[in-house]
C-alpha cells in the first residue's frame, strides 16, 4: 500500500510538471484530480471510524468532513474552469468549502490530543497552541498579511472580500499548524502510527496552502500546476493513514518500544517541548524587529500580538514554577518515605560503584553482617564475598550488565559474605542496574541454606542408618557410568541382603532388629574405600558401589571384587551383639560389573539377580552375575505368560485317577489333576508345561505325558506362577465332583495343595466353604492333600487353618508322606485324616529289602494312627502284592488306571471296582474299612493324640 501510494503521487507529480500533455486535461486533473482524492479520503476516514469503537472515532469523522469539504470545493472550482469555461469568482461557493477545511481538522487533532488531568494542564495547552498561533500569526502578518488588510483599507471596489478572503485563509492554516505542532509534543501513545499519518498528511495540505497564498504563487496560479500536487499527495495520506495503521496493530510498534526503552537517548528531542515557548517567543520578537529594520512603522496588530504571547510566556512559566514547587516538595516527601523504608527494612541495601566500590550501605548492616554501615561504606565489594564464590559472582555481574535491560531487568546472586565476626554467611542479593553501577537488595539466608542442607540429606539418605538411600546410590552409579569414568569397565556393585534378619524380628523385636541393621551399617561403611558408596535399599538389604581402577585385566578385577565381597560377607556375618545377647545372620551378596553400554537401572538389577542366585544357592554366598540369569528370568516371565494366555483361552482339561481300595478294587476315591492340551492335541502335565518339577497347586505331579504315571517332585515350585492355575483346578475339580454326585456317583475328589498356599491370603478361610456351598458338594466330599515342603512354613497357623477346615467336613491328607523336611514334624502337630506315601517310596519296594522295611514302618505308624494310607504311583502287580501285605489301604498309579476324562471316568464308576492282582483279600493290619470305602476314622486321632515335642 505505500508503495502503491507513493507509485501515485509521483505520477501525479511528474503530470503536473509536465502541464499533462494540455491545458484542458491540466484543469481536469488539476480540480476534478483532486476532487475525487478528497472523497477518497474522506470516505476513508468514514469507514475508519464506523469500523472502530473507541474515543478517536470523533476526529476521524471530523477528519473525513475536513476532506470532503476539499472535495466539494475543487469540484466546485472544476464547474467553473471546465465545465463552464470561465474564472473561479472571488469569492465563491469554492472558497467557502474552502475555508471550512481547518475548523473540523482542528477540533480533529484536538480530540487526538493528550489530555491533561488537571486545570492547569488546560491553562497550559491553551497557552501553548497561543504561543505558537500568535508566533506565526505576527510573523506572518509582518511579511504578507499587512498588504493584504493595507489593500481592503483602500476601498477599492470588491477589495474587502478578497482582502478578508486572502486574511481567511493564512489564519485558519496558522491555526491548523499550531494544532500540528501542539498535537505533536503532546500526541498520545495509542494508534500512534496513524496520529502520525495524519499529521503528516494535514502538514502536506498546510504547506501548500501556505505556498498558495504567498504572493509570488497567488497571481500565477493555475489548475493543473506543481502545487497541486502537494494537496493532492496529502488527500492520500490521509486516506492511508488509518488502513496502515490497522496493518501494524496486530504487533507491538519496534521503533516505539525501542524508544521507550531508551529513556536517556535524544535529549534534545526530549527537551524540546518545554523549548517551545522560548522559541515562539523568539519567532514573534524576529517579526517585530523585521518591522523595526526595515525601517516601517511598527503594525498595531504586532504589538498586540507580540505583547500577549510575551503575556501568555510569562503565565505559562508562572504556572510551571508554581508546579515545579509542588513537585519539590512532593519529591522531598518521597525521597524522606523511602529513606524511611530503607533504613527500617531488615534487608541490606547497598549500592556499589562501577568499580565494585560501595557507595552505599543502609543502617540494617549492622543487624544483618554484624558490621556498620559507615565502616562498609568505600570497601571493595570482592573482598567481602568468599573466594571460591568470587569467581562465579564476577561472571554472574558481567553477564547480567551486558545483557539488554529490556530483557533481564534484575537478576540474583548467591553467595557466601563475611560477617563481622568473621564467619561466612549465606546472602542472596537481588541485583538491578544504576547509573553504571549496582543496587543490592541483601538478605541472610543462612538458615534457610542449612535447612536446605538438611532436607537434602534427609531426602538422600536412610533416616535409621544414615547411608544413602536407592535414590542417592542410583544417581550415584549413573555418574560413575557417564563422564570421564564412561570408559571404565571395571566398575561394579553390590547387592546385599541379610540371610536370617526376619527371624530376629520375629524373635527378639523389632527394636533389636534396627539395632542390627544399624551395625550392619556401620560394617558395611568401614568396609569400603572413602571413593566408593555404601547404601541401604530398604529393609535388610544394603547395596555398595565399587569404582573402577581402570584395569583391563577383567578376570584380574572380577577377582579382586570377589575378594572384597567376600571380606565384606565374613564382616556381616560375624556375630552381632543385640541387647545383652549374641545374635547371627549371614549375607548373601551378588556382584555385577559395569559392561559397556550398560544403563544403572541395568547394572543394579543384573546385581540384583546375582544376589538373589546367592540366595537360592544356599545364602552365605557371593554369586557372580552372568547373563544367562537375566535370560532365566526372561523364560520365567514367558512361562507366566503362556500359563495365564493357557487359562484364558481355555487350553487347559481336568482329568481324574482312581484312588482304589487294595482289598476289594473299589474305587474310594478320584484325584484331580490338571492337563494342558497344546495345539496338536497332547495332553502335557503342568510339569512339563512349566518346565519346573513340581507344581504346588493341584496334583499336577500325577501322570507322565504319555502314559498318565506319576513324576517325580524334586523342586520348590514357583507359587507365585500357579496360583491362578491352582485356583482354576480347585473350582473346576469341585463343579464336577457335584454334577457326579447329583448324577449318583458319591465318590470323592481329592485337590492336591501346598501349605504356602492354603495360607495365602488371597485365600480367605471361608473361600473353600462358599465353593462347596455355590456347588452344592457335601463337605465330605472334598479332600485337601496338603503338600508340606517348605521348613519355614509356620505351622501354628497351619495348624489353625486344618483345624477350621476340618469342622466344615473337609477331609486333609498330608501328600508326600516319607520324603522331606516336614513330614514327622507334620504328622506330629497337623490334623491328618490320611496319609499318602510318596512315590520314591513305592518304586522300589519290591527290589529293595531297606526300602521295604522303611515304607512298612510308615505304614504301621499310620494304621496305628488310625488313619487311611494312600500310595501313589502303583504301577506294577508286584507293588500292589507288597503294600497289601504290608498294611496299605489304598493304592493310585497305572496299576489300576491312568488319568481319566469325565466320559470315561463315569463309566469307570459305574463299574466300580478294578481288578486286583493276587485277588481280594483283607489287608494284614486293621486300620481300612471292610468295604474298602475310603472311610475315615477320626476319632482315634482326636482321641489319643501325639504329645507335642
Amino acid at each position: 500500500m505505500q508503495l502503491l501510494l507513493a507509485v501515485v503521487s509521483s505520477g501525479y507529480a511528474v503530470g503536473a510538471a509536465l502541464g499533462w500533455g494540455s491545458e484542458e486535461l491540466a484543469e481536469i486533473m488539476g480540480d476534478f484530480g483532486l476532487s475525487a482524492a478528497g472523497l477518497l479520503a474522506a470516505v476513508s476516514c468514514f469507514t475508519y471510524a464506523r469500523a472502530i469503537d473507541s474515543r478517536e472515532r470523533p476526529a476521524w469523522l471530523l477528519f473525513a468532513f475536513s476532506s470532503l469539504m476539499g472535495c466539494c470545493g475543487n469540484a466546485v472550482w472544476g464547474w467553473y474552469e471546465v465545465v463552464l469555461g470561465e474564472a473561479v469568482p472571488k469569492p465563491s461557493l469554492a472558497d467557502f468549502a474552502f475555508l471550512c477545511f481547518a475548523p473540523p481538522a482542528i477540533v480533529g487533532l484536538l480530540v487526538l490530543a493528550k489530555r491533561p488531568v488537571t486545570r492547569a494542564g488546560w491553562v497550559c495547552l491553551g497557552l501553548d497552541s497561543w504561543l505558537i498561533g500568535g508566533s506565526l500569526l505576527t510573523l506572518s502578518w509582518s511579511l504578507a498579511l499587512a498588504h493584504a488588510a493595507r489593500t481592503a483599507q483602500s476601498g477599492a471596489p470588491g477589495s474587502v472580500p478578497r482582502a478578508a478572503l486572502s486574511l481567511a485563509y493564512p489564519l485558519l492554516d496558522i491555526a491548523l499548524v499550531s494544532m500540528v505542532l501542539v498535537l505533536h509534543f503532546r500526541r498520545s501513545e495509542t494508534n500512534r502510527s496513524a496520529v502520525n499519518t495524519a499529521i503528516a498528511a494535514l502538514a502536506l495540505t498546510v504547506l501548500s496552502d501556505a505556498l498558495f497564498t504567498s504572493p509570488l504563487l497567488s497571481a500565477e496560479y493555475q489548475s493543473g500546476q506543481l502545487l497541486d500536487a502537494g494537496w493532492f499527495a496529502g488527500s492520500l495520506l490521509l486516506a492511508y493513514a488509518p488502513w496502515g495503521a490497522r496493518r501494524l496493530q496486530p504487533g507491538p510498534d519496534p521503533v516505539a518500544h525501542a524508544r521507550a526503552e531508551r529513556p536517556h537517548s535524544r535529549p534534545i528531542t526530549g527537551s524540546l517541548p518545554a523549548l517551545t515557548p522560548y522559541l515562539a517567543a523568539a519567532v514573534c520578537t524576529l517579526g517585530i524587529l523585521y518591522n523595526v529594520v526595515d525601517g516601517r512603522k511598527v503594525d498595531r496588530v504586532v504589538v498586540f500580538t507580540g505583547c500577549t504571547v510575551v503575556l501568555a510566556l510569562v503565565i505559562r512559566q508562572g504556572i510551571m514554577l508554581l508546579d515545579n514547587i509542588a513537585l519539590t516538595q512532593e519529591l522531598a516527601q518521597k525521597e524522606n518515605h523511602f529513606r524511611s523504608l530503607v533504613q527500617g527494612s531488615s534487608d541490606v541495601i547497598m549500592i556499589a560503584a562501577p568499580t565494585g566500590t560501595l557507595r552505599y550501605v543502609s543502617p540494617a548492616a549492622a543487624g544483618v553482617y554484624g558490621r556498620e554501615a559507615e565502616e562498609l561504606v568505600g570497601t571493595e565489594l570482592a573482598t567481602l564475598i568468599h573466594p571460591e564464590d568470587l569467581g562465579r559472582v564476577v561472571h554472574e555481574v558481567r553477564r547480567f550488565l551486558a545483557a539488554p535491560p529490556a530483557e533481564e531487568p534484575t537478576t540474583r546472586i548467591e553467595c557466601r559474605f563475611r560477617s563481622g565476626g568473621g564467619e561466612w554467611l549465606n546472602v542472596e542479593s537481588t541485583v538491578n542496574r544504576h547509573q553504571g553501577g549496582l543496587i543490592l537488595n541483601s538478605r541472610d539466608v543462612t538458615e534457610r541454606v542449612r535447612l536446605q542442607a538438611q532436607l537434602q540429606h534427609s531426602a538422600e539418605h536412610d533416616p535409621l542408618t544414615d547411608l544413602p538411600n536407592r535414590a542417592l546410590f542410583t544417581r550415584r552409579v549413573r555418574q560413575a557410568l557417564t563422564g570421564r569414568r564412561a570408559g571404565d569397565h571395571s566398575t561394579a556393585v553390590l547387592f546385599i541382603d541379610l540371610d536370617g534378619f526376619k527371624a530376629v524380628n520375629d524373635t527378639i523385636g523389632h527394636q533389636a532388629g534396627d539395632e542390627l541393621l544399624i551395625e550392619a551399617a556401620r560394617r558395611l561403611q568401614d568396609s569400603v574405600r572413602a571413593g566408593d558408596t555404601a547404601a541401604r535399599l530398604g529393609g535388610d538389604e544394603f547395596a555398595a558401589l565399587i569404582l573402577g581402577d581402570g584395569s583391563r585385566d577383567r578376570s584380574a578385577r572380577e577377582y579382586q571384587v570377589h575378594e572384597i565381597a567376600d571380606r565384606l560377607r565374613t564382616t556381616l556375618s560375624q556375630p552381632y551383639r543385640i541387647a545383652g545377647s549374641e545374635v547371627r545372620v549371614a549375607a548373601s551378596i551378588g556382584v555385577a560389573f559395569a559392561d559397556p553400554g550398560i544403563t544403572p537401572s541395568d547394572l543394579m538389577r543384573n546385581a540384583d539377580l546375582a544376589m538373589y542366585r546367592a540366595k537360592a544357592g544356599g545364602k552365605d554366598r557371593v554369586e557372580m552375575y552372568a547373563p544367562q540369569m537375566q535370560a532365566e528370568v526372561v523364560r520365567k516371565a514367558e512361562l507366566a505368560g503362556r500359563l495365564r494366555t493357557a487359562l484364558h483361552d481355555g487350553e487347559f482339561a481336568l482329568l481324574h485317577q482312581p484312588v482304589v481300595s487294595l482289598a476289594s478294587g473299589e474305587i474310594s476315591a478320584v484325584v484331580a489333576q490338571a492337563r494342558w492340551r497344546s495345539a496338536q492335541g497332547i495332553l502335557f502335565t503342568p510339569a512339563e508345561f512349566l518346565r519346573v518339577a513340581t507344581y504346588s497347586e493341584g496334583g499336577a505331579g500325577e501322570g507322565g505325558a504319555g502314559e498318565g504315571g506319576s513324576a517325580p517332585r524334586t523342586a520348590v515350585p514357583d507359587a507365585s506362577r500357579t496360583a491362578e492355575l491352582g485356583r482354576w483346578l480347585l473350582e473346576e475339580a469341585v463343579g464336577q465332583a457335584a454334577e457326579r454326585h447329583r448324577a449318583g456317583h458319591d465318590v470323592p475328589v481329592a485337590v492336591r495343595m501346598t501349605a504356602q498356599r492354603l495360607l495365602d491370603r488371597s485365600m480367605p478361610l471361608g473361600s473353600v466353604e462358599a465353593l462347596l456351598t455355590r456347588n452344592g458338594l457335601p463337605s465330605g466330599a472334598l479332600v485337601l492333600e496338603l503338600a508340606v515342603s517348605d521348613p519355614r512354613v509356620p505351622f501354628d497357623d497351619l495348624e489353625r487353618r486344618l483345624a477350621a477346615l476340618r469342622r466344615l467336613g473337609v477331609l486333609i491328607a498330608l501328600d508326600g508322606f516319607g520324603s522331606g523336611y516336614a513330614a514327622i514334624s507334620a504328622l506330629r502337630r497337623l490334623p491328618v485324616d490320611m496319609l499318602k506315601l510318596d512315590r520314591g517310596l513305592v518304586e522300589g519296594v519290591v527290589e529293595s529289602p531297606r526300602l521295604h522295611k522303611i515304607t512298612a514302618g510308615l505304614l504301621r505308624i499310620a494304621n496305628d494312627l488310625g488313619m487311611q494310607s494312600v500310595a501313589e504311583g502303583v504301577d506294577l502287580p508286584e507293588q500292589v502284592m507288597a503294600l497289601r501285605a504290608m498294611g496299605c489301604t489304598h493304592g493310585q498309579g497305572m496299576a489300576f488306571s491312568g488319568p481319566l476324562d469325565e466320559y470315561r471316568l463315569r463309566r469307570a464308576l459305574v463299574r466300580g471296582t478294578f481288578p486286583v492282582p493276587g485277588g481280594a483279600a483283607q489287608p494284614a493290619l486293621a486300620g481300612g474299612s471292610p468295604g474298602g470305602s475310603m472311610v475315615i476314622h477320626r476319632g482315634s486321632h482326636n482321641e489319643t493324640p501325639v504329645p507335642p515335642a
